[in-house]
């Protein structure tokens, strides 16, 4: 399956023929939607047939490897034929809301230094929780400095390196409990020039101006080491 997203998060729709569809969802022989992982929810949006008649995407979700995408339809609809064309396209204002809290949440870890213990992003809304005993945080100084990052307009780009490569540089990964795939040779990292590089394989706005004004919610606690962060668009 052709990944679309990978190399351009702006595109908005592509043509694509139906490989075969079954109860969990469809697939594509190329698609723009991105797969639920890393902490990024799967695309929605809609498939356009031939004949004007149109299908809803309620979700797309990774199929048994990396490159299996799976889009799953809204519930009692029937699925088109393998073999069928069909014009694929996300929900643009959806997604870019998501790229730009995942780049957020990437500035987040050059800002709080402690290893990443889990993570969600959402439409609007993002958190991570850190590995960080005995810590306090200043919500306001986090505030200030991501906001500062944002303003600043870093550009962001993504590319690849080896595994062996990234056994090399172990630093470079800081979630604790999701490790990035390996075993297909390669591993896509994200470039913030200057300020932050890790894997990473979701998809992310051009530049950090782009995510606009956001601010820190609450700052919790959860357990004994964990300090989660909670960050909001201040639109």
């Amino acid at each position: 399956m052709d990944l679309l997203f990978r190399d351009d998060p702006y595109l908005k729709s592509c043509e694509a023929t139906v490989v075969s569809a079954g109860p969990e969802g469809l697939r594509l022989d190329r698609t723009v939607f991105y797969p639920m992982g890393g902490g990024q929810p799967g695309d929605c949006g809609r498939l356009s047939l031939a004949d004007g008649s149109t299908l809803r995407v309620v979700d797309t979700r990774k199929g048994e490897t990396h490159e299996d995408v799976v889009h799953v339809l809204e519930e009692g609809t029937a699925p088109p034929a393998p073999g069928t064309a069909v014009t694929a396209e996300i929900d643009w204002e959806r997604r870019h809301r998501l790229m730009r809290m995942h780049t957020c949440l990437h500035l987040l870890c050059s800002v709080v230094t402690g290893e990443v213990t889990g993570g969600q992003i959402g439409d609007g809304k993002g958190r991570l929780d850190f590995n960080l005993p005995d810590t306090q945080l200043d919500k306001e100084g986090i505030t200030a400095a991501l906001n500062r990052l944002i303003e600043e307009n870093h550009p962001v780009a993504s590319r690849w390196i080896s595994d062996d490569d990234l056994a090399t540089q172990p630093d470079l990964v800081r979630t604790m409990s999701v490790k990035p795939p390996s075993g297909t040779g390669r591993v896509r990292l994200l470039d913030i020039a200057g300020v932050d590089l890790q894997p990473c394989g979701g998809t992310h706005v051009a530049r950090t101006g782009e995510i606009g004004k956001v601010r820190v919610g609450k700052i919790e606690n959860k357990g004994r080491q964990n300090r989660r962060v909670n960050i909001l668009f201040d639109d």
